[in-house]
């Protein structure tokens, strides 16, 4: 992943209420929910949703599958690990990163 594609992922997720469905979707697993089930958990108005919705299916965070009447929204689970792999591949300064590890373990600044 380049640093152009990991903003791109970064910006759909930098809202409040796509951060908010996001997680819901990767919560729910590789079949993802429907439209609807994602606005009543979340208590978000249906239009509001689908334009949160579209903005995550277009930086490729969120997949949608249509099942009938329905259309299933799922977490894109490869481009969530790209982007985490992008974002600590030099943690630790190349070396294997663990909860041990001297800078994980370092505190944050106050």
């Amino acid at each position: 992943m380049d640093t152009q594609a990991a903003v791109k992922l970064l910006a759909s997720i930098a809202q409040e209420a796509r951060l908010e469905i996001f997680r819901l979707l990767v919560q729910a697993g590789p079949n993802g929910l429907p439209a609807g089930a994602i606005a009543d958990t979340l208590a978000i108005p249906a239009s509001t949703l689908s334009f949160h919705l579209k903005e995550l299916v277009h930086a490729g965070l969120a997949n949608q599958q249509p099942q009938g009447r329905f259309i299933y929204y799922a977490a894109n689970y490869q481009a969530m690990n790209g982007l985490m792999a992008f974002l600590t591949e030099n943690c630790c300064q190349g070396q294997a990163c663990t909860p041990d590890t001297a800078c994980c373990n370092e505190k944050e600044p106050s």
